[in-house]
């Protein structure tokens, strides 16, 4: 086993069978087979398709459970009391191995003259006596999970009536819910991934509460953008949960804002988009994130007055919303108040430093303004706060670039760190087409949208409110990308 592979501590969500699979350095394959045939703890929430996941406590209790299985001796008192062997199980080994920052601390190992006392037998004993309690009861409470993992299934065949559930477990799932959306509020990976875990067991208690499994498609929209979860990871769980919502209650207006968010972003489908967009909006004109998102979704598409009419009715029926008020400032520049745009971006920089937003889009018009070392500060802070290891080691690239040869240096360094990174799979190919076209160099930067499109990467429904890409307005080829993935033409260009 590699010895650099190593696991932050705490009892984390795994939220995948790829991350399961990580946590015993397996492939999935192996672990799905655990799951069938060993009673491995992976969870699936009830009705949506495809989604697991589990807990490194859960997973570390299976293992000891395992071994005790196999050699009759807790694993516990093995770590203590004997060395690890070439017959016991390599999940088990895994396990051993220190953690993130912890000293390399071996296991006690008696010495060969060393004789076991009675206090220690003792010990022993009661180790023995309380593992086993521990792990009966572990096998009843996963012996209950299955059967609940199992019963909705068993509802929807008998009936397409959603199970009664007592007032007691609707108070405590919406108790849930919203705490889930409190932690999602916030907006950071930590606090995200805290509301996916809400939101969860808000659907563990009531599998049909609807409102559970619009907060978790609203997560994965956000998580692969505050954190560095993949989009086409996040995606199809976002719009999964979002179907799930509407068919659960049809009325939903958070659950059709949820769907058209997914439909725009992920399908490219921007007619289906602005149906399910005008659908929320009918059902609960009030709705602060429908007037949100789908300001945004009309500044996608070039509709500048438009987008700022919805994005100022969200601020007023939310006028403490930092989310809304930076995506104000964006909308702000595109229409051409620049000077407005930069200095409410500013203001809320400053009063929340640790939100995203405002440094990504001050990095954008800082790039757009030609002031390059606000640009890389702002980028910087953007890579420190999502933990982007690739965008960081882009920025010093740009950084040294800067220092030696100026604009184009930092350009051409930039692209230079890019490339090798796409070769590795770290960076995207519409990210290598935006600095190729700031560089002037329009085959290259039309031959990596391209690739982006065959890719379907999502960055690309941004292409056309993008302003790394004005250099590319007039091309033919340009055009006919923007009609390929559903995105009306530039004005002029």
């Amino acid at each position: 086993m590699p010895q650099d592979r190593r696991r932050p501590t705490g009892n984390r969500r795994l939220d995948s069978w790829k991350e399961i699979a990580s946590f015993f350095d397996r492939d999935e394959r192996t672990v799905r087979r655990w799951e069938k045939e060993r009673d491995l703890p992976v969870r699936r929430l009830p009705g949506l398709r495809g989604g697991v996941y589990t807990f490194t406590d859960d997973l570390s209790q299976w293992m000891n459970a395992h071994h005790l299985a196999q050699s009759g001796i807790p694993a516990s008192v093995t770590a203590e009391s004997e060395p690890a062997t070439s017959a016991a199980p390599a999940a088990t080994v895994m396990v051993s191995q220190p953690e993130v920052n912890s000293p390399e601390i071996p296991p006690y190992v008696p010495a060969p003259s060393e004789e076991p006392s009675t206090d220690h037998a003792r010990t022993v004993a009661k180790w023995v006596i309380a593992i086993c309690v521990l792990v009966v009861a572990f096998v009843v409470t996963l012996a209950a999970v299955r059967r609940q993992r199992a019963g909705p299934a068993v509802v929807r065949v008998a009936s397409s009536t959603p199970a009664p559930v007592s007032p007691a477990v609707e108070a405590e799932a919406e108790d849930l819910y919203l705490k889930g959306r409190y932690y999602w509020n916030k907006r950071t990976p930590a606090d995200l991934n805290k509301a996916v875990d809400y939101f969860t067991q808000a659907i563990v208690r009531d599998p049909n509460y609807a409102k559970a499994y619009v907060g978790l498609s609203d997560c994965y929209n956000l998580l692969r953008e505050y954190t560095v979860m993949p989009p086409d990871e996040a995606y199809p769980r976002a719009m999964a949960a979002a179907k799930k919502a509407i068919e659960l209650d049809p009325s939903s207006a958070e659950a059709h804002n949820s769907l058209a968010f997914d439909s725009f972003y992920w399908m490219w489908d921007a007619a289906t988009a602005e149906q399910e967009f005008r659908r929320a909006l009918a059902l609960d004109p009030n709705y602060v994130l429908a007037h949100h998102w789908y300001g945004t979704f009309l500044h996608a598409l070039g509709r500048s007055d438009e987008a700022l009419r919805e994005i100022n009715r969200a601020q007023e029926l939310d006028p403490s919303s930092t989310t809304v008020l930076a995506d104000k400032g964006v909308l702000l520049y595109a229409a051409g108040q620049k000077q407005e745009a930069i200095t409410l971006l500013k203001q809320i920089e400053d009063t929340e430093p640790s939100f995203l937003s405002p440094h990504r889009y001050l990095a954008t018009i800082y790039l757009d303004n030609g002031d390059y070392a606000g640009y890389l500060a702002e980028a910087k802070k953007a890579a420190l706060l999502t933990q982007d290891k690739s965008a960081l080691a882009i920025v010093h690239s740009g950084e040294k670039g800067l220092a030696t040869d100026g604009a184009d240096g930092m350009l051409n360094e930039i692209l230079q760190t890019q490339k090798a990174m796409y070769s590795d799979g770290a960076v995207a190919a519409y990210s290598l087409a935006s600095t190729y076209a700031q560089l002037g160099n329009k085959p290259e930067a039309l031959k990596y949208l391209g690739i982006s499109r065959d890719r379907h990467e999502t960055m690309l429904m941004n292409l056309r409110s993008d302003p790394t890409m004005k250099s590319l307005y007039g091309d033919p080829s340009f055009r006919n990308l923007l009609a390929q993935i559903g995105l009306p033409p530039v004005p002029g260009a």
